[in-house]
């Protein structure tokens, strides 16, 4: 039998005034049962739309949420009603990585400043998912410390969230707070439907000035409390002298500990130092072909201490890029927002320094054995509801080099429907001179600027965009990524939509297109593209896109007219399988040798959930390029993860990655090996307790090989990391 709802009723219109969340003095236990009496007096709203794919027509399926506060922790409750409960799907995972579950979440905007806000996620195991979401940015990550429970019932399922007020940020004011706030659904079914608690206007470029206001939260401060992460790793690494026969060195164990701590030192602003930190990655990265490919390949940043309000730093252009910070011995970081005022800085000392060459048509890399101080400040200034202004200045300083750029950013959005943003830096940068002379870059300090303007228009059923851009042959940004400068020019683009209703064999279908042109320093030929793309979606969560690209690409004097294909297809039966499967075929420059060839690339891949506990995924490319009607290279990169979850904080994984590259030596100009193989294997116990109190022990493998032997083990290493968080 269902339960009755108990919560104070809250009808949601178009201008509402911000809803009361009450206060309460009552104690929860976070467990999933909703059995506390203070539930009944919390504010109750439910969520009436369906929100997507749909155009807001009524929910297939009824959802309430409740939200109250104490002086420490903002508290909500799910009751998510389901006609047929055994088709709840619901998996035990890492958290951040409960795929195509159902779930419940709240979205908060803690500043009411329409432009940011937290969203969090869970599913009907309590599996947490958080980030934070920026209007017209792609989201990042954040670790939030929080609790959550859920649970399946007869009717459905239910959940509870616990956030404490010292795990985010909110405004500083005397007396009670106004925040944005929607409260979000997602029900996997034959089609995947998204419910909210506010009807979606998508003739408004801006998602959170739609929301729901929500008031209370008086005398509630932000804190200011001392948070210590002490780490441990210690770890034994067995090297082989020489390939293939050589002996594995014994290695030595080795121990190191850190520290890292956050401080609220005044309501608004954080400060973070770290010493010796732990900034080592669990998992490998995920495979890339790097094969063929003239420019530097993006990682995603995982680290703790540059995740910490990363979204601070974002820019159109990606000026600062973590990952270029290799071996960092200490870090300090400043962040916080007052007001219209965002600030955000970081200093760190690395002790190896990354650098990307980055050119027109390609770019290089090398490592220095050199110590770099790195700076970085951001301020950004809101001006009303609709412009953000802002700076950034970043500096790297070694031996004989540096980097320095600084500039202005800014979003304008003059209706619901038009926006532009804006863009302009200046760098100043000076490499050591024996590592200039070797990467053919310039002697002494040179400068450029790189600015660009962006305007779009969104609307119901057509969006469209025209971008500019200029980025100067000497322009550097040696903490950010951009692996290509050198260049200027303009894009254009757009598609029109098609929203399905129910009963209609697609649930949505879009035709867009777009045509663009770059040109290189001296004015010559970098790129000019026309494309026509169209993506189908219907039932059992399917997508299928086709994609025709037309270009003329300048390389090195000569220009290629190149035609190719795309097709994907991915599609999810159920919350327990998927697959996806995409294929490039058509030219394709030989960088290496300066000529067209034609290129076949398939990117095939599937994963499949067995009960609760078990998670089983595959991901694979294969990639053969011929020129004039001869093979030149055949590159095959796979990932295989398997992985037992015991329940939500801790599991044991397996993950297996093979590279294998031929190469048709006969083929190129400059000599190299025929064939390389590399396989790469790691198991990992890992117990979470919340993102920072961890437990990690683990093994790797790595093995080596040619034409002339098999994969050998190079090295391996065994590992262990203890961590914990303290708030005092």
């Amino acid at each position: 039998m269902a339960p009755v709802w108990l919560g104070a009723s809250a009808a949601i219109a178009a201008n509402d005034q911000p809803l009361e969340v009450p206060r309460t003095d009552a104690k929860f236990v976070i467990d999933g049962v909703l059995d506390e009496d203070a539930w009944r007096s919390a504010l109750a709203i439910e969520l009436p739309f369906e929100v997507a794919p749909g155009d807001n027509p009524p929910a297939p399926v009824r959802t309430e949420v409740l939200l109250t506060y104490d002086m420490d922790n903002l508290y909500f409750a799910f009751r998510a009603f389901d006609p047929d409960p055994s088709k709840i799907s619901a998996h035990l995972s890492d958290r951040d990585t409960f795929g195509n579950d159902d779930w419940v979440g709240v979205v908060l905007d803690t500043f009411n400043d329409e432009r940011r806000d937290y969203l969090l996620l869970v599913n009907p195991y309590g599996v947490q998912l958080d980030r934070i979401e920026l209007e017209n940015l792609d989201p990042v990550g954040w670790d939030g410390i929080w609790e959550s429970a859920a649970k399946i019932t007869e009717w459905g399922w239910a959940a509870e969230l616990r956030i404490p007020f010292k795990s985010i940020s909110f405004q500083r004011v005397d007396g009670e707070q106004i925040w944005g706030f929607d409260a979000v659904r997602g029900y996997p079914r034959q089609t995947f439907k998204q419910m909210g608690a506010f009807r979606r206007d998508r003739n408004v470029n801006c998602y959170m000035c739609q929301a729901i206001k929500i008031r209370g939260f008086e005398g509630i401060k932000p804190a200011r409390n001392l948070e210590l992460d002490p780490t441990v790793t210690a770890l034994k690494t067995e090297v082989r002298d020489e390939l293939p026969d050589g002996e594995l060195d014994s290695g030595e164990a080795e121990t190191d500990a850190g520290i890292t701590a956050r401080w609220g030192m005044t309501p608004n602003l954080t400060l973070t130092g770290t010493l010796n930190p732990d900034f080592s990655q669990v998992e490998a990265d995920a495979l890339q072909l790097d094969v063929n490919e003239p420019f530097a390949l993006q990682y995603e940043e995982k680290r703790p201490f540059f995740m910490e309000r990363a979204d601070f730093f974002r820019t159109t252009l990606d000026l600062v890029y973590t990952r270029t910070i290799r071996d960092p011995a200490w870090g300090i970081k400043l962040t916080g927002k007052e007001g219209v005022h965002t600030v955000a800085s970081y200093v760190t000392q690395d002790d190896t320094t990354n650098l990307v060459f980055p050119g027109p048509e390609s770019s290089d890399a090398t490592s220095l054995d050199m110590r770099t101080l790195d700076s970085v400040i951001r301020y950004k200034r809101d001006i009303g509801s609709r412009i953000t202004l802002g700076m950034l200045a970043t500096d790297r300083e070694g031996d004989d080099y540096f980097n320095r750029l600084g500039g202005f950013d800014g979003e304008f959005r003059f209706t619901d429907t038009d926006s532009v943003r804006v863009l302009a830096m200046r760098s100043s940068t000076r490499y050591p001179d024996e590592v200039a002379a070797l990467f053919g870059q310039q002697l002494g300090t040179f400068d450029d600027l790189a600015w660009e303007a962006v305007y779009t228009r969104d609307t119901r059923n057509v969006d469209g965009y025209v971008h500019v851009r200029s980025v100067g042959n000497d322009f550097r940004a040696d903490q950010g990524f951009l692996p290509q400068v050198g260049y200027r020019g303009a894009e254009i683009g757009g598609h029109y939509d098609w929203i399905g209703e129910d009963g209609d064999w697609y649930t949505g279908v879009e035709l867009g297109g777009m045509v663009n042109t770059f040109d290189g320093p001296d004015g010559n030929l970098l790129l000019r593209a026309s494309q026509v793309t169209l993506n189908y979606y219907g039932p059992l969560q399917s997508h299928v896109q086709i994609q025709a690209t037309h270009q003329r690409e300048g390389f090195q004097g000569q220009l290629f007219d190149e035609d190719e294909v795309l097709l994907h297809n991915c599609m999810q039966p159920s919350g327990s399988s998927g697959y996806w499967v995409t294929v490039r075929w058509g030219d394709r420059i030989d960088y290496a040798n300066v000529r067209l060839g034609e290129r076949l690339r398939v990117q095939p891949g599937g994963e499949l959930r067995l009960g609760a506990h078990v998670y089983l995924s595959l991901d694979s490319t294969y990639e053969r390029m011929d020129v004039e009607g001869e093979r030149l290279f055949t590159a095959r990169i796979g990932r295989l993860t398997t992985a037992y979850q015991f329940n939500a904080e801790c599991f044991v994984r397996g993950i297996v990655q093979l590279v294998d590259y031929d190469y048709n030596g006969a083929m190129y100009k400059d000599a190299r090996d025929p064939r390389t193989k590399k396989l790469f294997g790691q198991l990992l116990f890992s117990y979470k307790l919340n993102p920072r109190t961890v437990l990690f022990v683990g093994a790797t493998d790595s093995r080596v090989g040619n034409e002339e032997y098999s994969p050998v083990t190079a090295d391996r290493t065994v590992f262990a990391k203890v961590g914990y968080a303290w708030t005092l």
